[in-house]
């Protein structure tokens, strides 16, 4: 169950909008917890692909989300948490074009969001919580103190990820990343279920022309005004 009286702070929009980064770096901030929605959903798709199940079976991606064996561990190192499924280490193939766009077509069912929102949740404890995700401040936590919500264009979000990939040696096309981004937003935002928008009381920040630096500071100032 929630706990009201821990504060949480939530950070949801679109994929390639930057509040990954921005939810690491408010929650360093202020040393409060951290809760990477998405990842539970990309575990979730790893999973059913390792195991055979198709992205389209609800009862049993739903049966799959109930009994995942996930764990999350503090990076010594950088921002990120280690994430692990049953023992395995997989911090970087979830991070796959492949697997974001498998957890794009699980989140769609309302079973396994169900299945998976105590999970959630639980990642409430003091001194607070900062949440990252599509459907933090409208369904999750829908008390949060402070509701964020980013946007960016496709074509902006896709330079950033062309950019991230190709740092990293991978080379992807990017007028096909373009096209995923428009087909992962139609999936988010067209589901029954919790679907992809602004809680009416969000400040909606447009990250396009700004840095992720100038992004946190308008964040912080916003926090600032109800701690």
């Amino acid at each position: 169950m929630m706990n009201p009286k821990v504060p949480v702070i939530t950070i949801d929009g679109a994929s390639g909008t930057g509040k990954g980064t921005v939810t690491h770096l408010i929650a360093k901030k202020l040393g409060w917890n951290l809760l990477d929605s998405g990842v539970l959903y990309r575990v979730l798709a790893l999973a059913a692909q390792n195991k055979g199940v198709s992205l389209e079976d609800e009862t049993a991606l739903t049966a799959l989300a109930n009994a995942l064996d996930v764990r999350f561990i503090a990076a010594e190192i950088g921002e990120s948490l280690l994430v692990f499924l049953e023992k395995q280490e997989v911090t970087d193939i979830i991070r796959a074009e492949k697997v974001g766009n498998a957890a794009s077509k699980v989140a769609v069912f309302p079973a396994v969001r169900t299945a998976l929102l105590d999970r959630q949740r639980a990642f409430r404890t003091l001194p607070g919580l900062v949440a990252d995700g599509r459907d933090m401040g409208t369904v999750i936590f829908p008390d949060a103190i402070v509701k964020i919500f980013l946007t960016a264009s496709p074509e902006e979000r896709a330079r950033r990820r062309y950019n991230q990939l190709n740092a990293k040696g991978i080379h992807v096309n990017l007028g096909a990343l373009v096209g995923e981004l428009r087909e992962r937003d139609r999936r988010d935002q067209e589901r029954t279920v919790a679907p992809l928008k602004p809680a009416v009381d969000a400040i909606i920040i447009d990250t396009d022309p700004l840095t992720i630096e100038q992004v946190v500071a308008q964040v912080m100032l916003e926090i600032k005004k109800v701690l």
